[in-house]
């Protein structure tokens, strides 16, 4: 009872007053659980850490599956300017409300997603539901799809300039495998530190290894690798169980 009544308060007031990496923001307070768990540092402490340590006000940061917009939020505090996309309808309305909320005027949000060209692609939750962070394109075929606009990074990248991203974040729940390669070019050229979550569950058990080796491959120009925690990782450690059964987040830096 005293949970359904805060939030029909802080719907009431039009905001949940909540922390993202010990900063205060206003937050939509249809999302009142997840914020409450970011305040407590619970939900990815190593996220905020990479996007303090990576962004400044003489760069820019790319956040390639942005979902309400913790990390959209955070980052347009630290960086100059925000490039983000969310082709989930739900989550961006979200997202869009919390820019808004804040008042962050450095935040570009796009409702779409990026992929092999311009066109329309299906795509569900792997939790069943819009907007829960977990809508792919891998997922087609999933209960509740949505059709969404797809953009090409190539085209996308000829209209913005983007020599000042200094950190890149891709979370597209299993999309990587086919979006990442797209940015090959780009990455090599521009050598901005990448932030990639990585669903290897998300792919047919027998391709996990190949789709993994194959990712990790093509990123090999980058120096350094650390996991979650910090510590060096080397190529084979993609084809571990762990990265093969889990969810792992990975650091490419020069």
């Amino acid at each position: 009872m005293l949970t359904r009544a805060r939030k029909m308060f802080y719907r009431a007031r039009g905001y949940y007053a909540g922390q993202l990496g010990g900063e205060a923001f206003r937050l939509d307070p249809y999302h009142s659980k997840f914020w409450r768990k970011a305040a407590s540092g619970t939900w990815e402490p190593e996220t905020f850490s990479v996007l303090s340590q990576y962004l400044d006000k003489r760069h820019d940061y790319l956040d390639i599956g942005a979902w309400i917009g913790p990390t959209v939020l955070f980052g347009a505090r630290k960086a100059r300017h925000v490039w983000c996309f969310e082709p989930d309808p739900s989550a961006f309305r979200a997202l869009a409300w919390n820019v808004e909320l804040n008042d962050l005027n450095n935040v570009s949000a796009f409702p779409v997603a990026l992929s092999q060209g311009f066109g329309v692609a299906r795509m569900a939750s792997f939790g069943g539901e819009r907007g829960d962070s977990m809508t792919s394109l891998l997922n087609a075929g999933g209960d509740q799809g949505i059709d969404a606009l797809t953009i090409g990074w190539e085209a996308f990248a000829k209209e913005v300039d983007l020599r000042g991203v200094s950190l890149v974040k891709m979370d597209i729940e299993g999309a990587e495998f086919d979006v990442l390669p797209t940015l090959i070019p780009w990455l090599k050229a521009q050598r901005p530190a990448l932030y990639l979550s990585t669903h290897a569950p998300f792919l047919a058990p027998e391709t996990r290894a190949a789709r993994m080796a194959q990712l990790v491959g093509a990123l090999s120009f980058y120096g350094t690798c650390l996991d979650g925690r910090g510590n060096p990782v080397t190529p084979e450690a993609f084809c571990q169980p762990e990265a093969l059964e889990r969810f792992p987040t990975f650091l490419f830096r020069t």
